[in-house]
This record gives structure tokens, sequence and C-alpha cells, in this order.
């Protein structure tokens, strides 16, 4: 008995910090995990995209064959390397056609990953996928609404979805990707899409979709959808340290083939965030040693955020200004801090538990910013490597490589030797045997992602720290961003520099 439907799965994910000199490889990849076939289901049921996707598939009630491609997913990080983004692209030419006749396909992106050479990698991702399969398959895409929407993604996609929420809810993405994809195969839906591009770049202090201006501009697009004749209406605030030829903020807006509509609204979302703009550029964060003062003197546990340092943001993770401050400064709370560092890693776990090491820590990547910091501390904890995580909606376990907790004074250090998440992830710790409620002071890499230690330490301080994930957009190397663009330019009319201004005319 033939299935109702074939539909293929495709997952490829990476957001890429453009001033992170480091690149990201397999082994970042490989990290997280890289699943084909069968595999990619078992692991990725109820998490990410992926997970959304079968939930959708199984309640449909449909008689579905799912075929799944490829899953690889890094953390953000720097440019992905030359042989990743050749591996990705065989796996989907090879995936696709071994798959034979589709009916559809799941697309599952981020939006916002360039290689080196390539500024827009989804760009290439989606084009092959559309020249394997054709004019008349179609397409539904999946993006992190960090994403940086080219021409190309928009030539080659049926429809595209985003993430409704920040911080993300990529099960929710992939759920609603595909109940649009099965719509479009069983209803015979005609998505039409209109978009803008905004000139437009920032920070992320004012990323969270639960107050400010974004979430003005994102109940306008949730808004916008409770139209039927509204498919999908999503925002796409570009990750702020993606330096690209096509760069800038993006509204999308599919309906179901009334094409003016699309456009109407489309206009309507765009001018909603251009009257935002100098809301979004709101900084929150404080000096160094004014944020560390802060935490430190709080009732209970707090959230230090290295907003300059967020490896969710695609920094390097071997920031140590929070470090020099709290040991300079001699905070009387107990303080967890997370750092990359292969180098450092290395050292302390040939030195063994309860050795006492004197080196350098901090500024062994992101040298422009960053100055290795001599300090004297005792190793508690060899570790790493495969750890599981019951606390992450993206899997359930991450490879940190070699690392180890190392006692410095009031500060106790995760060093790893891959980027996993950091130390934004309560159970991190937990895996690396220690106990982040034990301590008054968590240092987050990330300036929005809070979510995961919210229940233990709901209060955050931001610091202004420098980095490659730095707030002043101002002072950062710029040089492929499509200029003018505000706010490092000033301008009234967002539509004289646009590349995507739309028909409408009135102020």
């Amino acid at each position: 008995m033939e299935t109702d439907l074939r539909i293929a799965v495709i997952h490829v994910a990476q957001e890429t910090n453009d001033f992170n000199p480091v690149l990201t490889t397999l082994d970042d990849y490989r990290s997280f995990g890289i699943f084909e076939g069968d595999e990619m289901i078992e692991k990725q049921r109820g998490y990410g995209q992926v997970g959304g996707h079968i939930q959708a598939i199984e309640e449909s009630g449909l008689d579905i064959e799912t075929i799944p491609i490829i899953r690889g997913y890094a953390v953000a990080g720097g440019r992905i390397s030359t042989e990743s983004f050749r591996f990705f692209q065989d796996k989907i030419r090879d995936g696709l056609k071994a798959a034979g006749e589709i009916d559809g396909l799941a697309l599952q992106l981020h939006g916002a990953c360039s290689a080196e050479g390539i500024d827009d990698v989804e760009g290439e991702q989606i084009a092959l996928c559309r020249e394997i399969l054709g004019p008349d398959v179609p397409i539904v895409l999946g993006l992190d609404h960090h994403a940086n929407v080219t021409q190309k993604i928009i030539d080659n996609a049926t429809a595209i979805v985003g993430h409704r929420t920040q911080p993300h809810d990529p099960y929710d993405t992939g759920l609603i990707g595909t109940r649009l994809l099965l719509r479009i195969l069983t209803e015979g839906l005609k998505p039409v899409t209109a978009w803008r591009k905004i000139p437009l770049v920032s920070h992320q202090e004012q990323f969270l979709t639960s107050q400010g201006p974004m979430k003005i501009w994102f109940d306008a697009a949730r808004a916008v959808e409770a139209d039927s004749r509204v498919l999908q209406a999503s925002n796409y605030p570009m990750q702020p340290w993606l330096d690209v030829a096509e760069g800038g903020w993006s509204v999308i807006v599919v309906t179901d083939n009334d094409a003016e509509l699309a456009e109407k609204l489309a206009d309507e979302l765009a001018d909603l965030c251009w009257s935002l703009r100098d809301d979004f550029q709101i900084r929150e964060a404080v000096p160094v040693d004014e944020a560390v003062r802060l935490a430190d003197a709080a009732p209970g546990r707090v959230v230090l955020s290295d907003t300059g340092d967020t490896v969710f943001g695609g920094a390097a993770g071997d920031s140590n200004l929070l470090l020099e401050a709290m040991l300079r400064l001699g905070i009387q709370k107990r303080a967890l801090v997370p750092l990359i560092s292969p180098q450092a890693a290395a050292t302390l776990v040939a030195a063994g538990e309860g050795a006492t090491v004197t080196l350098p820590l901090g500024g062994d990547a992101a040298t422009e910013f960053f100055t290795p910091l001599e300090v004297t501390g005792t190793v508690r904890k060899v570790g790493g490597g495969v750890v599981a995580l019951d606390d992450y909606n993206q899997q359930s376990e991450v490879d940190l490589g070699p690392s180890v907790i190392f006692d410095v004074g009031p500060v106790t250090l995760m060093i790893t030797t891959l980027r996993g998440v950091a130390g934004n992830v309560p159970g991190i710790y937990r895996a690396m045997g220690v106990e982040p409620e034990d301590y008054g002071i968590a240092v987050l890499k990330t300036a929005s992602n809070f979510q995961y230690f919210a229940s233990i330490a709901p209060k955050v301080v931001r610091a202004d720290t420098s980095g490659p994930g730095q707030s002043d957009v101002f002072t950062l190397p710029w040089k492929r961003i499509p200029r003018p663009i505000y706010p490092i330019e000033t301008f009234e009319d967002w539509r004289a520099h646009s590349s995507q201004p739309g028909r409408r005319v009135d102020a």
C-alpha cells in the first residue's frame, strides 16, 4: 500500500559572527551531533525544529513517509569552514537524489550562516534543493528570526516561517512549518510572498519578545496572522554581528494567493519596525566594574551577562574581562565563569585534579578584544566529553571535549575545549559535578538567553563588555554590510536605502 505523501526533512544550522576569527569546523557540528536517516528521528524526537516536524506529521492523521536527510547543528561561531560548507552541500545533494520522488521538503536552516568566501550559505543550500527538486515541489523554509533574508532565499522558497519568540522556540517553528507544508499539499494553497529589507542593525539587548519594542513588533506580526488569508508573518531582526553584502533586518508576509494583501501588510510591519528604530538602540548594560559590584551586592543569585562575549551570538567565549574585575574587586559571593580555551583545558587536564597551576587565561581567540590574564588556581575536576543535558531545548547531550573545573579565589571556572553551550545552561555545570545553586553569581555568555537560569537566578545584570558580540555596533570593524545603515548612519527614509523598499510612497 502506497503512502499518501512522501516528505523529506533537512535541518542544517549555524549562526555566524563575523567578528569572531575562529572558523566553525565539522568538529563543532560533530560536538552537537550530525545525524542521518533514522538516527535523525531517534535523536531529535522532542527537540528542536526536527522534533516539531515529527509532531506535525504524527498529529496530521495522514499516511506520510518521512525521509530524514541530514541534521547538522553547531552553536553560533565564526564563519564555517569551506570543508563544512561542502560537506553539507554534498549531504543535501546526495540525500535528495537518493530520496527519489518526494511531495514536499521541510527545510530547516538558520538564515545567518556564512562560510569562507560565501556570505549567504542558506541561499546556496535552498538553491541546491530547488535545483534538484524542480519548480513544483513545495519547500517550506524554517528560519531563526535572526536570519539575514536574501533574494536567493526568497526566490527558492515556497513559503517561509520564522521563530515567533526570543528566547527562541525552534520546536514551535518546526511544528508550524510542517503544518503549513501539509496544508499546501492537502488544501491546494497557493502561497505568495512579500518582503521588505530594512537598513537597520542593532545590538541584542532589546531582542526579547516579551517586552519593549520587540514585543510591539512581534505582537503586530501575530495580529496580522489573525487574518485567515495570511499564512505567515515573520520579522527578522538580523543577528547583529553578521557583516555581509545583503545585511539588514527583514519582514516577510505569506498569504494564500493574495499578493496585494501581502504587500500591504509587509509595508505596515516594516514601517512599524522603522518607527521603533531608536527604541531598539536603548542600552541597559552598565560598565564592567559597576556590573560586578551590583551583582555582588544584590540579594540572592544573580545572572551577570557578559554581553560582548555572547557565545550564543557567535563570540569565541574567551573573554576574561569579568573574571579580572571579580578578582581585582574582591567579590564576596562565589561566582561561576565559563571559558572556552583548548590550550588552557589541555594544560589543566595534564596537571590533573588537585594540582595548583599558574597560567594565562582568556584572549587566546579574539585577540583583538582580550589580553591573557595570569591567574593561580586549583584543578577541582577533570571531565568533559559527551555529557547529558536535561534542560536544553535543542538536544539531550553535547560534547565539551576535555574540560576542567578550576577554582581561582571566589571564582569557579568551567574551562572547555569545545564550544558546547558555554555556561548558559545549568545542566552543563551539573554534568561537571558543580551545582549552580551553590553560587551567588553566574556569568552567562549571552545578552538575552537567560531562560535556562531563570528559575534559580531571576535577577539579571548586563555588563557592557567589549568583544565580538558587543553592544557597541559603531566601533565594530564593518567591511561588507550595505551602507548607509541605521544607526551607524542616520536618515529618515528607510526606503531610500533599501534593496527591497516595496511600493509604498506615503510617509
